[in-house]
């Protein structure tokens, strides 16, 4: 049975096979992979590194013939394993870096049993480029309508309770891995900027152009991950729904959210010296004195007020974007929340083009 050559890595090229297998070594994969690709590498870290040393330093048909062996052994583990209950109608898709020897060693075995197998032409780089394309030298299709507001305000829980009401939302901070406050990197490891463009890519060819859709109003970088220009061109120009709530809440809300950290003083102190401007000494002794008394509620009012809320006034007199709506909440309780979203819902519904207020 022949093997396919898949030209294009786009979604729908991509979609009739049952399986995209990345066939590159797990360190090659942890750092970026086609959304959805299962990882049963040819070759392992150690084994890729091996067989690369003695290429160079030793001699070619020596490293082919290693290679060739540690292959083999490899896609017989796989095929024991992974791919032991696929039936005879099974219809993968096989990459590597390049669309080279890896790849086609891997199909070579696979279209032999029996399957219809496809190989990803130009492998890795060739969904590399098409990811460029579509972020980089592309345009967004579609409305974007940012949920804007201060730190505290809840936005992450309406996009989600957003989201269960069926409008169309991008949770940027989840893609890339960080809540986009002075805590929200702390913690937790951000994914490459390459994963977070194949994430991002994932999400926006899951939306319908035809319908808006709210992203949380963000800067070009969350965290260490730049959002793409295809995206933030259409986020400037975006309508906003601005959201807000009293201080003392949103003190709560902080509280609540990164209680793990709050109470991790080397946590806390790393994010004091995360604060573009370095507090002085008498605040941040104060600071610390309240956090060793446990009174984190008051250190979350004094980091909104010097810290969180300035920097959103400062961001707010450059503000251009129309405001299509402004919802005030009480407080930032379930009930709140859900009266809130549906605020939102039915302003999404009646179209973003109603004018501003």
């Amino acid at each position: 049975m022949g093997i396919e050559i898949i030209e294009r890595a786009d979604a729908a090229s991509l979609a009739p096979f049952d399986m995209i297998i990345d066939v590159r070594s797990p360190s090659e994969f942890a750092e970026d992979h086609v959304p959805g690709a299962v990882n049963l590498p040819v070759l392992e870290d150690a084994e890729r590194a091996q067989v690369g040393t003695i290429y160079v330093q030793e001699s070619r048909f020596r490293a082919r013939r290693i290679g060739a062996a540690l292959i083999a052994r490899n896609v017989a583990r796989h095929l024991e394993t992974a791919l032991a209950d696929k039936p005879g109608s099974f219809r993968p898709l096989v990459y590597c870096w390049r669309g080279g020897q890896r790849s086609n060693a891997m199909a070579t075995i696979l279209s032999q049993v029996g399957w219809r197998t496809g190989v990803l032409a130009g492998g890795y780089r060739t969904y590399r480029r098409h990811v460029q394309h579509r972020l980089y030298e592309g345009g967004f299709a579609g409305q974007v309508v940012l949920l804007d507001g201060g730190t505290g305000c809840g936005k992450t829980e309406l996009l989600e309770l957003l989201s269960q009401k069926g409008v169309q939302t991008l949770d940027l901070e989840g893609l890339a891995g960080h809540r986009g406050s002075l805590f929200g990197g702390l913690g937790r490891a951000q994914p490459s900027q390459k994963m977070f463009e194949s994430r991002l890519l994932a999400a926006l060819d899951g939306l319908d152009p035809t319908r808006s859709v709210v992203v949380e109003a963000e800067s070009s970088k969350i965290g260490d991950r730049m959002v793409p220009p295809a995206l933030w061109q259409a986020m400037a120009q975006a309508p906003r729904i601005e959201v807000s709530a009293p201080r003392e809440a949103r003190a709560r809300y902080l509280v609540q959210t990164y209680r793990e950290i709050v109470e991790d003083r080397a946590a806390l102190e790393e994010a004091f010296r995360r604060l573009p401007v370095y507090p002085a000494r008498k605040r941040l002794e104060n600071w610390r004195r309240l956090a060793d008394a446990g009174e984190y509620e008051t250190l979350a009012e004094a980091l909104i007020e010097l810290h969180y809320d300035p920097a959103y006034a400062r961001a707010a007199t450059k503000e251009e974007r129309p405001r299509l709506e402004r919802v005030q909440l009480p407080d930032l309780a379930p009930a709140a929340l859900a009266r809130a979203a549906d605020q939102i819902a039915r302003k999404i519904d009646a179209g973003v083009t109603a004018g501003p207020c």
